[in-house]
């Protein structure tokens, strides 16, 4: 059985679903949400939890024959940026013990594309040495920090570490408004009958659709073996606002969907996924198209 910590989130549900898919066993924790989306209710075991809390999150070891853990719960950064690492630092830290003490065979790790800033080389690939630069988020600065931790607390233990370097993530269950992605919050303005605010055409980058991301994660937490520690986990190309906009402007009508300019953007890094293709055969299943329309038919019955 395979243990996802936050997996009623966007990421970690859809990874649910893609291990179940795959014929796993899966058991998720969640802490906010209660709600399971229509594409796990009653085919995974759900259990509270606060992944600051240690003796809770050992216990679980009790009711499950845990053999793997995605680790993908995490917090959003507050006033007080102190508070948001100790939570998740600890969170982490649990998890870590509880991967040593039921001796699981595979501890797989969200971390983010956002290492890789100050490098000028596109695409990213996971070889490449990660700079030290100041980095705009918080968030991004954790996951940094996450690596090394992963690696050097299972150091010796038989359990194997996998850094997920996920790219940039949207689809079902993301938050309507996210500041993470411009595409919820445009495709929300048009169910209402609104108008959109324009993207700028040219502008993107890496984008991975959420069925997708949870596939390549879970095939990564289910593989036989692995060669490497570090995965890249996203579409493997670039995309731009000007497919996302055309992809709705074929199945909506088109005077609502205003597109800004181009402005002359320059190429936008993007996750190199030669790696994870590789060694467990993943490739994306959704371009910029079925990607969209999937979303919208999604979000035409569900809120988020």
């Amino acid at each position: 059985m395979i243990l996802v910590t936050g997996g009623l989130g966007m990421i970690g549900a859809h990874t649910a679903r893609a291990l179940l898919d795959l014929g796993e066993q899966v058991v998720v924790t969640t802490y906010r949400q209660t709600d399971v989306p229509s594409f796990l209710a009653g085919r995974v075991a759900v259990e509270a939890l606060d992944v600051t809390d240690r003796d809770a999150f050992l216990a679980l070891g009790k009711q499950y024959a845990v053999t793997g853990i995605v680790h993908l719960a995490g917090s959003i950064p507050g006033e007080n940026p102190v508070d948001f690492y100790r939570t998740d630092l600890t969170g982490l830290l649990n998890a870590l013990d509880a991967a040593r003490a039921w001796n699981v065979r595979r501890f797989s790790v969200a971390s983010s594309l956002g290492v890789y800033l100050g490098r000028s080389e596109i695409p990213w690939r996971e070889e490449l040495d990660l700079p030290s630069v100041d980095l705009p988020h918080h968030i991004i600065a954790f996951k940094k920090a996450v690596e090394p931790i992963t690696t050097h607390a299972l150091q010796g233990t038989g359990v194997e570490p996998v850094l997920l370097r996920i790219g940039s993530i949207w689809g079902p269950l993301m938050d309507p408004e996210s500041a993470f992605s411009p595409i919820p919050s445009y495709v929300s303005a048009v169910l209402r009958g609104e108008m959109p605010r324009p993207l700028p055409s040219g502008e993107g980058g890496d984008s991975c659709y959420g069925p997708d991301a949870g596939r390549a994660i879970a095939l990564l937490a289910a593989a036989p073996s692995l060669r490497h520690t570090t995965y890249n986990v996203s579409a493997g190309r670039p995309s731009t606002n000007h497919e996302i906009v055309a992809a709705l402007r074929a199945i909506t009508p088109a005077e609502l969907l205003p597109e800004g300019p181009d402005g002359g953007v320059d190429e936008k890094p993007y996750l190199d996924i030669t790696r994870l293709t590789e060694e467990t055969g993943f490739t994306p299943r959704f371009d910029a198209a079925s990607a969209v329309a999937d979303y919208f038919a999604w979000r035409t019955k569900n809120p988020r």
